[in-house]
């Protein structure tokens, strides 16, 4: 199974997580949900094989959550679904599936639980944090 990820090329952790899969020596298929958009088959798929909801998976800052009155208390998961497929940004980003599962790479680390290999090392997080030293291991 090839390597997916749900990438938005403005996101820096979006970008960090192909990086790192490229990294690793892989082709991922890259949709960018952006200009795609989303269905609700997709979303539901994604979200219940990630063990998310559409509340867990909203992206709060930097979308419109708070001016279509998501963040409010009491908004149901379906009202959010619905505007996830109005609005692909409010989905939190990227979303990674490959034959080890389907995560939510924020931190974008989490995307090494996913990868067959690791990338060699040294390896940095957009932070400048170390991911993986010179001898190839987690850190």
């Amino acid at each position: 199974m090839s390597i997916v990820i749900h990438h938005n090329p403005d996101c820096g952790t979006s970008r960090n997580v192909l990086a790192i899969i490229l990294a690793a020596g892989e082709t991922p298929i890259v949709i960018e949900y952006l200009k795609t958009g989303w269905t609700e088959p997709q979303l539901l798929g994604l979200f219940a094989a990630a063990g998310l909801t559409p509340r867990s998976a909203l992206r709060e800052t930097k979308s419109p959550a708070r001016e279509l009155g998501l963040l409010d208390e009491g908004v149901t998961e379906a009202r959010i679904l619905a505007e996830m497929l109005k609005h692909p940004v409010l989905v939190n980003r990227p979303i990674v599936c490959s034959a080890k599962g389907v995560k939510l790479c924020r931190p974008s680390e989490t995307v090494l639980d996913l990868l067959d290999h690791l990338p060699p090392g040294p390896l940095y997080k957009e932070d400048g944090s170390l991911l993986i030293d010179a001898e190839g291991r987690r850190v």
